[in-house]
């Protein structure tokens, strides 16, 4: 009987080696890349800690496996022998043959892995998420488009950095992808996502501690007489900071304070239905108030959530106009619409508003109803039409998608309290504790107004 060599022979247990050896060698590599700042993406973590340690493994199993089929293969013929090819190296057509598959390999091992890491920038790009896969997410790819954060990449705060940030995010995505697939899209996309703490995205650039102080916010509107008149509103906000009161000795920020924990129970998936809140001071002690009429199965039945920047800056990233008329005035304010020509807020407002099947008809008809308006009714400036054309269809195209049921006022904006409830979500005056203390909802509570002033 011949004998049997110390190491199994098995083809298997040879690729089971040869997978292990690569995948370790590039695990050590990709790791001291990581280290070193070469690879700081999302999708390099999911590579580094998911795909290599799976292969590693795969590796690991296949080599008992084929040990364990070369030892089948024994017991069913005990004279059998594996024969493997040999190579002579000194033969020089041998040695040719060698030295180019291995060039050859060196050369495909360069490509793939050049290829993955490209793979990896391009699906990491807003482009990737907005446009060439997520096409669902279009309106919040152009809305983005047009914020401060048009330099921050989707996956920095959908998904961020190492192995379990992408395993309960970017996993997740197989859900999304089957509804891609299989045409159940939900229309529109749910405007509340599952983020991680705020301090992990929002606190990477935002410092948690700053103190803002005392903010002057200026508010224009138009109206719809011929003069298109303006009001303008100055506000006074009492941002302040984390512990850092204003002036008056109060702060929008101190919901940020790290010595307090506000914590709050929500009933919808947009968060804008709130019975309860519980707030806990830097002592221990905790406070709740309950929403009137309130009841335990109602609480019992809503989703527990602890208070960060996001639920207050919820659309930071991709705003979509809370109305129509906001939109048109700051449009107007920007001087993207004339205020030359008369009742141009009033016309700009009624057609951004109305239906339109699709968003190219929209844009087309916008243009016609404008233009239709003006026509015959007086001489008027022909530039400042056709520039109010423009700025007006540009309104339209980054707040209304109609393939996505995208509109104004779809998502609410909770910063404010004019458009959706937002701060009144809670600061109502009918959150009520134990001891009959409220939720403070006095206006001046968080911001004095200046003086309002109207010009034509």
């Amino acid at each position: 009987m011949p004998s049997r060599s110390p190491f199994a022979s098995h083809p298997v247990v040879i690729a089971g080696v040869l997978l292990t050896t690569i995948s370790a060698v590039l695990f050590v590599s990709a790791v001291a890349a990581e280290m070193l700042g070469l690879i700081g993406t999302p999708y390099g973590g999911l590579i580094i800690y998911i795909f290599i340690p799976a292969v590693f493994v795969l590796g690991l199993l296949l080599i008992p496996l084929g040990n364990w089929l070369d030892a089948r293969h024994r017991r069913r013929d005990p004279n059998f022998v594996r024969d493997w090819p040999v190579f002579d190296l000194r033969i020089p057509r041998t040695r040719r043959v060698v030295l180019t598959i291995l060039g050859l390999t060196v050369a495909n091992l360069a490509i793939v892995s050049l290829a993955a890491f490209g793979g990896m920038r391009a699906m990491e790009s807003p482009v990737f998420c907005g446009q060439t896969c997520h096409l669902p997410m279009h309106p919040q790819f152009t809305a983005w488009q047009s914020t401060p954060h048009a330099q921050i990449t989707c996956t920095q705060c959908h998904v961020g950095e190492g192995g379990r940030a992408l395993i309960h995010y970017k996993l997740a995505g197989v859900r999304q992808l089957y509804h891609v697939v299989t045409n159940q899209i939900p229309k529109p996309i749910p405007g509340v996502a599952d983020m991680r703490p705020a301090l992990e995205t929002c606190g990477r650039c935002h410092w948690p501690g700053h103190d803002s102080g005392e903010v002057s916010s200026v508010k224009r509107e138009f109206a719809d007489d011929e003069a298109n008149t303006e009001t303008v509103t100055r506000l006074n906000m009492l941002v302040g900071g984390p512990g850092r009161p204003t002036s008056t000795g109060r702060a929008i920020h101190w919901h940020a304070n790290p010595d307090v924990r506000i914590e709050y129970v929500f009933t919808d998936t947009e968060r804008q239905m709130i019975p309860l809140v519980r707030a806990t001071d830097r002592s221990g002690r905790v406070k709740e108030y309950r929403a009137e009429g309130t009841t335990d199965d109602q609480l019992a039945k809503g989703t527990s959530r602890v208070m960060d920047c996001i639920d207050c800056h919820n659309v930071a990233a991709h705003r979509i106009a809370a109305t129509a008329e906001g939109a048109v005035d700051a449009a107007i304010a920007n001087d993207a619409i004339s205020r030359k020509l008369p009742y141009v807020r009033r016309e700009s407002v009624r057609l951004v508003k109305s239906d339109y099947p699709t968003q190219e008809q929209g844009l087309e008809e916008i243009a016609k109803g404008l233009r239709a308006f003006y026509t015959g009714r007086g001489a008027f400036d022909e530039q400042e039409l056709a520039r109010s054309v423009a700025g007006l269809q540009n309104v339209y195209r980054r707040n209304v998608f109609p393939s996505m049921k995208v509109t104004f006022g779809v998502y609410p904006n909770n910063i404010g309290h004019i458009a959706s409830n937002g701060c009144f979500r809670c600061h109502d005056g009918g959150h009520t504790a134990s001891d009959g203390s409220t939720i403070n909802a006095d206006c001046e509570y968080c911001h004095t107004q200046g003086e309002q002033t109207n010009s034509q």
